[in-house]
Formats: C-alpha cells, structure tokens, sequence
C-alpha cells in the first residue's frame, strides 16, 4: 500500500527523483523512482523491455558484443506529450553515405539518413530506423565526462525537420522506416503493451 509520496526533486541527473512511501506486511519500504526528463536534441539508451516488447518489429538491436548499442537522437512529438522519436546513430559513415549516394540518383530528396559531427567525429543519424517510445523505456542519458553530449543546433533541426518528413509521410501510408511507425505510436499512445 503507497502511503505518501515526496514532491519531485531537480537533485537527481537527468531526471527527477521521486521518493514513495509503501506499507507492507508491517513494515514500511522507501522506493527511489527516477523519472527520466527527455530533452530535445540529447541522447539516450533505450531499455531492453522496450525491444522485446516490439520485437516483432524487427527494430536494430539494443546491445552489440555487451556493450549498449546504439544511442539514440531524441526528439519530443508535437502531438503527443508522451511520444518520444528516437533516432539511431552510427559510426558506420561510409557505408550509409553508399546507400545515401546510390539513392539520390533516383530520387528526388533522400529523407533515410542525415551526417553529422558528434564528439567531433562524423556520424550516420539513421532516420530510416527512427521509431517513438515512452518515458519509461528510458535507460540513461548518453553523456561524455558527466556533461551532455551535444550537438551544433543546425543539425538538430535538421534531424528533427527530416524525421517530421518521414512522420508525414507514413500518415500518409509511404513508410521509409522497415515497420510501421505510426501503428507503434497508436500502441503506446493507448497503452495496449502487453
């Protein structure tokens, strides 16, 4: 039984520390709760629950040779407060510039990738495997010596802009990503996860 709960607090690192009370079997529990406060533009983890959730999916792997894998570009949906884009990145530049080059012959705008500096070297931000999350599914915030990594404004905006694109066009049933986005969205927007 939940018998109180302390107000959040800002003392907790990338997020907010919620303190709650419990009674059970006589004794009283104090649970620590973090609740994860995505920014614009940062870099997260996303938890392993979230891909076994989805897996049919066929979403990239979470984890490569123990280490996590990938971090993700987020960004909030202007929809939705509780929608959250997730973007994978990779240092496989030159592979994706390929696919990137090899698509533009015969198309008009190429919407799959957007490149870019992080941590001063050139990565792929995989716009063609972006896909929305909670909250909840948040593991961590990526960061570099305790500080944020960040990243030139421009290409914040474009990442966001370019994957808007790609939103707009899976409304409209055209799916650049290998699943289907928006049928994700509607399941966690309703909360029918099982």
């Amino acid at each position: 039984m939940l018998l109180g709960a302390l107000p959040p607090t800002n003392k907790c690192v990338g997020g907010q520390m919620l303190i709650k009370i419990y009674l059970f079997g006589g004794r009283f529990f104090v649970r620590n709760e973090v609740k994860m406060k995505v920014e614009n533009g940062k870099f997260y983890f996303i938890k392993d629950e979230f891909f076994d959730i989805f897996k049919g999916y066929k979403l990239m792997e979470n984890k490569e040779n123990g280490n996590k894998r990938p971090c993700y570009f987020c960004f909030n949906d202007p929809e939705n407060e509780k929608i959250i884009w997730f973007v994978p990145i990779s240092s496989k530049v030159d592979k994706y510039k390929t696919i990137y080059e090899s698509k533009k012959k015969t198309r008009k705008k190429v919407y799959n990738f957007v490149f870019g500096k992080v941590l001063g070297k050139e990565k792929a931000f995989l716009i063609q495997n972006i896909f929305p999350t909670t909250e909840e599914y948040i593991e961590s915030k990526y960061q570099n010596k305790k500080q944020d990594v960040e990243i030139a404004e421009t290409l914040k905006n474009e990442i966001i802009e370019t994957s808007m694109n790609v939103i707009k066009l899976a409304k409209k049933g055209i799916n650049i990503p290998f699943y289907d986005i928006i049928e994700m969205k509607n399941i966690l927007s309703k909360g029918e996860i099982t």
